[in-house]
């Protein structure tokens, strides 16, 4: 008897890379070529704050409400194409949007099944094993779920499946998974669907937004993606034609870094081995994504928390012309002395210098004082400082004037990460019939090795003339949030500058070359395939992006200041295979950071700097308890 040949490639395709992205997309995806299934995500750990809030105020919310009418003005075409859709846009409320859906399709006169997953949802269940270790104020905790429930619902007929908290990922791998017949053991096929899950989670960044090169491809508009996925779990990035952006083994690669850590990418069904995957451009706006090779899962689920953390208010004062610090301390001293007698729990003050000498107009005459404050009562951080701040109006710094009058304060979250074992946890199907049917644990699990996987590294070069530029003449970066952490991922353009990079690039350099990460814990991961290293900065964000603590609160252009710095870059690799990125300006020389020791994890104080050797030419121009799945995060704007 001949066997038969195994199924064709699945061609998944994204529309949703947070909640607020493009709302035609999911128009665009179907109409614009073939597709077998189409994905959204909807969830980041901004957005399930956002959720719990709206729960509060309505039991009956908790869902992404933006999903079922993109999903309406297209429902006749899902049911005449056959397309499946699973989506994570039930956040806290799957049930709910699941039945919002299937009045939808009721009143089209449609017959499209449709299923959903529980489970994630820890509140939901009391005897829940940790809660004790939480804390108080929780207002959401959910475990990240992986794709077997998806896989479960598939397999019995779903043409829509919504989830609460799964992984991002396992939105993709969970239908490969039913496609192609896997099971658990499937532990390569598996890594490398979650690595093709992760690559379209996040929508246009892996077609051209967002990226560091962005001048050499028209992004004004980029196509939404999709992976077409094959038997092995290799797969191949593209986007439908004629849409905007690119896909090339540079979007890919930055994708490929964003918001990862380790090369062991820990999931609730596999740990993908991310130093093993290699990329390689097969044509216009297609990369091949293969060599993935997978691990046994951890016995642990990673849970997101998140709480009200208190009240925040704002308050931008605007410094014009001589004497900015000077002014600056004069409106910090006269505030303080007003709010003596109830202060805010929390005031941070930062002058940003946006002033130039002679500057040619008011506003590049100008630098701004911003007053960012926090405390557990909104009157400590409304009405009370705000009129503390307008009362200075006619008795402060010279041109006192504010960029905006004071708002309401607002409250903002918190996010922590625990972990349950996934034995703790009930993960259910509700399948389109109506019945239930619980998903094990993964068979087999392993806790990971502590010491991350050998590499080898290429020579480091040979001393030679250097030149002082930024360092993005000769790398790409893309960085994000973890929870109160950074991820910060950089790779050199040409493969002739991967030696320099990976033997120049240490944790310690980077903190010399970001001062903000100084005191804090900094730890690098080698990925010689991608040419690529990725720092994880623990606690730059503080309590996270809901927090908002810092300027930039998601660390989303942590990259592109990293790519600003000046270092000190071999002649040889600034000819024409790494010429500066179009559109760079010529730009003054800085600091020289010297040679630092080779260690890959750099707590404590940064060394001082000494010179650097040879000539110089003028310029041209882990988790919390256990191990938990690192599963990856989008963001909201």
């Amino acid at each position: 008897m001949t066997p038969s040949a195994p199924p064709g490639p699945l061609r998944v395709g994204n529309a949703s890379g947070f909640y607020g992205d493009r709302f035609s997309a999911v128009r665009e995806m179907l109409t614009g070529g073939p597709l077998d299934v189409l994905t959204g995500d909807y969830l980041a750990e901004l957005t399930m704050l956002i959720l719990g809030r709206d729960r509060l105020k309505d039991p009956a919310a908790g869902y992404a409400r933006t999903f079922p009418r993109q999903l309406a003005e297209c429902l006749h075409l899902l049911a005449e194409r056959g397309v499946r859709v699973v989506t994570n846009a039930g956040g806290l409320n799957p049930a709910g949007l699941a039945e919002a859906l299937r009045r939808l399709v009721r009143r089209e006169g449609l017959a499209i099944p449709v299923a959903y997953v529980t489970g994630d949802d820890l509140l939901a269940h009391p005897e829940a094993a940790g809660r004790e270790s939480w804390g108080e104020g929780v207002l959401t905790a959910n475990a990240y779920l992986g794709g077997r429930g998806i896989t479960a619902c598939l397999r019995a007929g779903a043409q829509l499946v919504v989830t609460g908290r799964v992984t991002d990922a396992a939105l993709v791998s969970g239908a490969a998974a039913a496609h192609f017949g896997w099971d658990p053991a499937d532990h390569d096929r598996l890594a490398g669907a979650v690595v093709a899950g992760h690559l379209l989670e996040c929508g246009a960044q892996v077609t051209g937004g967002n990226y560091s090169d962005f001048t050499a491809h028209d992004v004004r508009r980029p196509g939404f993606p999709l992976a077409e996925i094959a038997a092995d779990g290799s797969a191949v990035l593209t986007k439908h034609p004629g849409t905007g952006g690119a896909v090339t083994r540079g979007t890919v690669t930055a994708q490929l870094l964003y918001e990862t850590g380790p090369a062991r990418y820990l999931g609730p069904d596999v740990v993908a081995r991310l130093d093993t995957v290699r990329i390689a451009q097969e044509g216009p706006d297609r990369v091949r994504v293969h060599g993935v090779r997978g691990e046994a899962p951890p016995p642990t689920l990673k849970v997101g928390l998140s709480r009200l953390g208190g009240h925040r208010g704002e308050i931008v004062f605007v410094l014009t012309g001589l004497d900015i610090p000077a002014k600056a301390a004069l409106v910090r001293a006269q505030l303080t002395e007003a709010l003596a007698e109830r202060p805010p729990a929390r005031a941070d003050w930062e002058l940003v210098r946006t002033d130039h000498p002679d500057a040619a107009t008011e506003e590049t005459a100008s630098a701004l004082l911003r007053l960012v404050v926090r405390d557990p009562d909104p009157e400590a951080v409304g009405r009370r400082i705000g009129a503390a701040a307008v009362e200075l109006g006619l008795a402060g710094y010279p041109g006192f004037h504010l960029t905006a009058p004071p708002g309401k304060p607002s409250p903002y979250g918190v996010f922590s990460a625990a972990a349950v074992p996934q034995t703790a946890v009930r993960h259910t199907a509700h399948l389109p019939d109506g019945t239930t049917r619980d998903i094990p644990p993964p068979p087999l699990t392993a806790v990971p090795p502590a010491a991350p996987p050998a590499v080898t590294l290429p020579p480091a070069p040979a001393p030679g003339p250097v030149r002082r530029v930024p360092l993005g003449y000769v790398a790409g970066a893309r960085s994000g949030d973890k929870g109160g952490d950074a991820n910060l991922g950089v790779w050199a353009r040409e493969p002739a500058a991967w030696p320099w990079l990976v033997h120049h690039l240490t944790p310690e350099r980077l903190r010399a070359l970001l001062p903000e990460t100084a005191p804090l814990t900094v730890t690098r991961h080698v990925l010689p395939h991608l040419h690529a290293v990725n720092f994880v900065i623990e606690g730059l964000l503080g309590e996270g992006a809901a927090a908002r603590e810092r300027f930039d609160p998601q660390a989303k252009a942590l990259g592109e200041w990293l790519r600003a710095r000046h270092v000190d870059v071999p002649e040889a690799l600034l000819g024409a295979g790494a010429r500066p990125p179009r559109g760079s300006v010529r730009e003054e020389p800085g600091d020289t950071p010297g040679p630092v020791p080779p260690s890959q994890t750099a707590p404590g104080p940064v060394p001082q700097p000494e010179a650097a050797p040879g000539p110089v030419a003028a310029p041209d121009d882990a988790p919390p308890q256990g191990p938990a799945p690192a599963s990856p995060e989008e963001t909201r704007a």
